[in-house]
């Protein structure tokens, strides 16, 4: 781990290996650039990452492609409507020497993606919960710690909503980000054509390790944020909320209830990242603007009116900025 003289120097640093991220995801993955930068944001900010999008948009291969560059460990989760909690965590079993000995499940990896989370029932959605949160699980009354770093990309399916379990406020809460997917363009459609249907083997280029990564999200954190700028970002929080007297009548009039003060934290995090990243030493108003909708898509919760209105969250996230 290579030691910086000052936190300006460890900025510039970051802000080159981000870049060096880039170029070799860009190997594998084309376009879906905010995507890949709104993922690898949570990941420096020590968040989670909810992915929505229609299937074949290469979502399982955009974070496995990612720990491959990042140098971590990645197990993917398949979620099915019979999957157990014991699934994903683990579970005690007897030895041939009449002993308990707990065998770690799938959650035990610095990547988990959680494919399609909404297809498994409540009970073992729940089983992420003390994961994402505390980094840790408890079977029989003993508490296993996670490899750090650790992080939950999760993926949803928007089309197919039969027979899916929506995740309960309280998880979606957990995630800093829900990050739409769109179809690519025509010019990036073909060039994904062309590289999938030849015989060429890519070879990726480990970028930084989970020690950096660590060392990176501390970094962070300690990037100075003016008072103005950490002000505008807790008043956009609070702006969703209605009838709190500083809300827009388009929250007044379509939105049932607002952002938590976890959106606050996330929007500063996420500006101070999106600042490093472009190589600035210390986030503005822009930045917290770049991160505002993921960051509230999902923590913001339409009424009936807006329903059957059609106005959609974007619409009334981005009127408020």
């Amino acid at each position: 781990m290579q030691q910086y003289n000052s936190d300006k120097e460890a900025i510039d640093a970051f802000a080159g290996k981000y870049k060096a991220l880039r170029q070799e995801i860009a190997k594998i993955i084309v376009g879906q650039d905010h995507v890949i930068e709104k993922i690898l944001i949570s990941i420096f900010c020590n968040g989670h990452s909810l992915l929505v999008g229609v299937p074949g948009l290469a979502k399982t291969l955009m974070v496995h492609t990612i720990a491959d560059i990042l140098d971590l460990s990645f197990n993917r989760i398949q979620f099915t409507p019979d999957l157990m909690p014991s699934d994903i965590i683990g579970s005690e079993i007897l030895d041939e020497n009449r002993e308990f000995r707990f065998t770690r499940g799938p959650i035990f990896a610095n990547i988990v993606l959680a494919d399609e989370i909404n297809r498994t029932p409540p009970k073992t959605q729940s089983a992420l919960l003390e994961a994402m949160q505390e980094r840790s699980v408890t079977i029989a009354g003993h508490r296993h710690k996670l490899d750090l770093p650790f992080f939950v990309l999760a993926t949803q399916n928007p089309i197919e909503q039969e027979g899916t379990y929506p995740l309960p406020e309280a998880q979606l809460d957990r995630f800093m980000f829900n990050v739409y997917l769109d179809y690519p363009t025509y010019d990036e459609e073909v060039q994904v054509v062309k590289n999938t249907t030849t015989d060429v083997d890519v070879s990726l280029s480990k970028v930084i390790d989970g020690r950096e990564i660590l060392a990176f999200q501390h970094l962070i954190r300690r990037i100075p944020i003016a008072d103005n700028v950490l002000e505008y970002a807790v008043a956009l929080a609070g702006k969703t909320r209605p009838m709190n007297g500083s809300s827009q009548d388009i929250i007044n009039n379509y939105v049932s209830w607002g952002a938590g003060p976890r959106a606050s934290q996330y929007l500063v995090l996420g500006a101070k990242c999106h600042a490093a990243i472009h190589g600035k030493y210390s986030p503005d108003i822009e930045d917290v603007q770049a991160v505002a909708l993921p960051v509230l898509r999902h923590r913001v919760f339409k009424n009936y009116k807006a329903e059957a209105e059609g106005i959609s969250i974007e619409k009334i996230v981005e009127a408020i900025y």
